[in-house]
């Protein structure tokens, strides 16, 4: 960990509670996620989850866990906010889809913004920013050097109680070359969210809307020219790691968007397994000889087959963030390469859970569990819709693959 830039005493905010701990918060969401099993069908009827659900969030700081604690941030390890993300996945998929994606990209935030835009962005400590990757119109310059900034920016998971929200767009590119990416940041007054949710497959309750922006006006330090998420690299050093001197703002940003999606399939399939287990513990043989579903030996292999299958996606995963924390400690080290790779880690994550639950869970639970609204049919419609994010099913499918393999055997073109 390098040495934060120092800031006069009065300057430097606190968390609400000081001395809490990875475990506590832990312990936290997972009392909040026992509570959300039976509350799925309205979250999923309203598109979002609920305001004492979003209340109960604020009063535990899992809005903070990955602000910074110069601004009154927890800091927490991403190994502890991925447990978070989990827990509140095995309660309630929709809600905890809602909450990592504005929850999560305070560490983007935190990495690349300037100093200017955070003591601005983190100012009111807890953070909820949806953001997307797709690059949408173009943004105009402003008289006094900033950016007006127009369009609708879909599937903006977590906008209904957003702070601001991270998009990308275009700017034009010098002497008439080619248009440059811009990625930036409008805060909650500056835009609106869309009723355009809930009629898709699965993960209708997590606030997944639309952002519309209609001529926004942003300061300069909101915008990052030449900037994409997805394509940015740290290997020249970071913002955010001078400026808070933790090595979690100065690793791939990359990977660490991925790391939720891996960290909800580990949560999503363990609240599949829960229920598994509960029509073994109820539940008898449909064929002879008739005997508890706990006690046959083909169940015995379905629910063991799919406990090793998750327990394997949940290893990969904390290993994984293990390797990005151990890369970002070193400067320099945090290569493409190095993002990519653990990238598809969480891409196996993933696939692994799905296979759990689509290949032994789902196939064997019986028709009567798997009926609309049953928690292994959520889960599974869940996933699926899941595997509709463009980030797993083409960036990750595909795209990343022959970027690595590019790479390692220096191809250009």
């Amino acid at each position: 960990m390098t040495t934060a830039r120092s800031l006069p005493p009065t300057s430097i905010a606190h968390p609400p509670e000081p001395g809490l701990t990875p475990d506590e918060v832990v312990a936290r969401a997972e009392r909040i996620a026992a509570t959300l099993v039976d509350r799925q069908a309205e979250t999923e009827q309203r598109g979002y989850y609920a305001l004492d659900t979003h209340n109960e969030f604020l009063s535990a700081g899992l809005y903070r866990l990955l602000v910074p604690r110069r601004y009154g941030g927890y800091e927490f390890d991403l190994g502890t906010y991925l447990r978070v993300v989990s827990a509140i996945a095995r309660g309630c998929p929709s809600t905890a889809w809602m909450y990592t994606f504005g929850a999560s990209h305070a560490v983007l935030a935190a990495t690349l913004f300037p100093e200017a835009a955070q003591d601005e962005l983190f100012a009111g400590g807890d953070f909820i920013c949806p953001a997307t990757v797709a690059m949408i119109g173009f943004a105009e310059p402003a008289e006094d050097g900033g950016w007006i900034i127009d369009g609708v920016h879909p599937y903006s998971s977590g906008s209904p109680y957003a702070t601001h929200f991270i998009g990308h767009t275009l700017v034009a590119g010098p002497d008439g070359g080619p248009p440059a990416p811009m990625m930036f940041v409008v805060p909650r007054e500056q835009w609106r969210r869309l009723d355009d949710w809930g009629a898709q497959l699965g993960l209708k309750g997590s606030g997944s809307h639309s952002v519309a922006i209609e001529k926004a006006h942003i300061p300069a330090h909101f915008g990052l020219v030449g900037t994409h998420m997805g394509l940015t690299s740290v290997v020249d050093g970071t913002v955010g790691r001078e400026l808070h001197g933790n090595a979690m703002y100065g690793g791939g940003v990359l990977s660490a968007a991925q790391f939720p999606l891996a960290a909800l399939s580990v949560g999503m399939a363990t609240g599949a397994l829960d229920a598994y287990a509960e029509l073994m513990r109820e539940r008898t043989t449909i064929f002879p000889p008739f005997t508890s579903r706990v006690e046959d030996p083909d169940y015995q292999f379905r629910y063991g087959e799919a406990a090793g299958k998750i327990a394997a996606a949940e290893a990969a995963l904390s290993d994984a963030v293990r390797q990005w924390t151990v890369t970002a400690e070193h400067p320099g080290a945090f290569t493409r390469e190095v993002d990519l790779r653990l990238s598809m880690v969480c891409r196996e994550s993933v696939q692994l859970c799905w296979t759990a639950v689509a290949d032994h869970l789902f196939p064997t639970a019986g028709s009567s569990a798997v009926r609309s609204g049953a928690r292994i049919e959520r889960v599974w419609r869940d996933m699926s819709t899941l595997h509709s994010h463009a980030g797993v099913s083409v960036f990750l499918a595909s795209i990343a693959n022959r970027e690595l393999a590019k790479l390692a055997f220096d191809v250009t073109g």
